[in-house]
């Protein structure tokens, strides 16, 4: 190990694992993490020292479900300069590793966000880990803001084109009852991680998917069948499976935190994930923007169509990770691997990022208390 490359990341008080520990120096080298060790330790010593005064040293934040960022929505320009735009405008908020995320478009688009993935990885822009296509294989019924007019069968040609990217993780949201499980299990066979969401599903059905691979639930309790007396639906599956993974907003407004301090009694924690399902106005101070030339207005973290219908957020990941502790009851810890750890494993890249460990990608974020970010490592430079 070069003491050229090598940096030594000092006072603070690093998350290892559940643990947030003091008298640690973390020890990086290009892009990965070589050591944990003591301050004391020799090569601490000889390495290039970056302190952090006393700030909270976490994992980086993955959030899988970003349609937008900085002034830009992927769906209207689905290049790598977007996706770069898009990235640099979480990075503020400590999303070390994100998803673009396209919302049902046709298939000529869904073509294009998967090569604009595809160059933005090969170009290494920080923090790209594949593609998230929500949509449009979903069920009118649980349209939500998506443009029904692009809804599709899932056919031959798309489950191709959805398994074409190379390199990265593909994640999509569907309705299980739009499509068969045969088809489901072609999507789980070739890599991609199949979602439910945007679905009025029965449990019956959600079961037969879960059993051909299906293995999670987007933006649980939103745009799918509820948890009722006599039908438990899409809710009711999700929380019945012990292994599934589901996606949460917790911006107190798409769901309300009784409800998913109820629904964390019901499986273990770290089959919840924290997600975004940001807009374009984070990073910025826009109060609108369109989609598909409907306007679309931001007050605070809520972003609403003219008829009164969400229509994603305009929330970050730090502020999930906050509200997380304030409004659910978790530890800072689990609520920072609900932002990290736990979506990396449900991508299946839990062996590379999310953990600060020997050998994991240097991603990190820097943050006070109160978890306000100031610094963000990606692969081992700070921003």
């Amino acid at each position: 190990m070069s003491m050229v490359n090598r940096t030594a990341l000092l006072n603070g008080r690093v998350l290892i694992d559940s643990e947030l520990v003091e008298n640690r120096c973390v020890l990086i080298e290009a892009d990965r993490i070589v050591a944990v060790v003591e301050p004391a330790d020799p090569r601490c010593a000889s390495a290039h020292k970056h302190d952090l005064g006393g700030k909270l040293l976490l994992p980086g934040f993955i959030d899988l479900q970003v349609n937008g960022g900085g002034g830009v929505l992927f769906n209207d320009a689905p290049g790598v300069e977007s996706i770069r735009a898009i990235g640099a405008a979480h990075r503020r908020f400590g999303t070390t590793g994100f998803l673009p995320t396209l919302i049902s478009a046709d298939l000529v688009v869904v073509a294009e966000a998967i090569a604009a993935v595809q160059a933005a990885l090969a170009a290494k822009v920080p923090g790209v880990l594949g593609i998230h296509i929500e949509g449009p294989f979903l069920n009118v019924e649980r349209k939500g803001i998506h443009d029904p007019e692009k809804f599709r069968e899932l056919d031959p040609a798309a489950v191709k084109l959805l398994t074409s990217l190379r390199g990265g993780r593909t994640l999509v949201t569907l309705a299980p009852e739009m499509t068969t499980p045969a088809m489901i299990r072609k999507l789980v066979d070739a890599g991609v991680v199949v979602s439910a969401g945007h679905t009025n599903a029965t449990y019956e059905e959600i079961r037969e998917a879960l059993h051909e691979g299906l293995t999670g639930f987007t933006h649980l309790f939103n745009a799918m069948s509820q948890l009722t007396g006599r039908a438990p639906g899409v809710v009711g599956a999700a929380l019945d499976d012990p292994d599934s993974w589901c996606g949460i907003i917790v911006d107190g407004e798409h769901t309300d935190p009784v409800v998913l301090r109820i629904s964390m009694r019901c499986k273990r924690h770290d089959r919840f994930m924290l997600v975004t399902d940001a807009m374009p106005g984070v990073g910025t101070n826009n109060k609108s923007f369109l989609i598909g030339g409907r306007k679309i207005t931001v007050s605070g973290n809520l972003c609403l169509d003219d008829d009164g219908r969400l229509a994603g957020s305009n929330i970050d990941m730090a502020t999930c990770v906050r509200n997380a502790v304030s409004m659910l009851g978790l530890t800072l810890p689990e609520a920072v691997r609900m932002a990290s750890l736990y979506p990396a494993e449900f991508l299946g890249i839990a062996h590379d990022v999310g953990r600060i460990a020997p050998g994991f990608k240097a991603n990190f974020v820097v943050a006070d208390d109160q978890v306000q970010v100031s610094e963000t490592w990606i692969d081992g430079s700070k921003a």
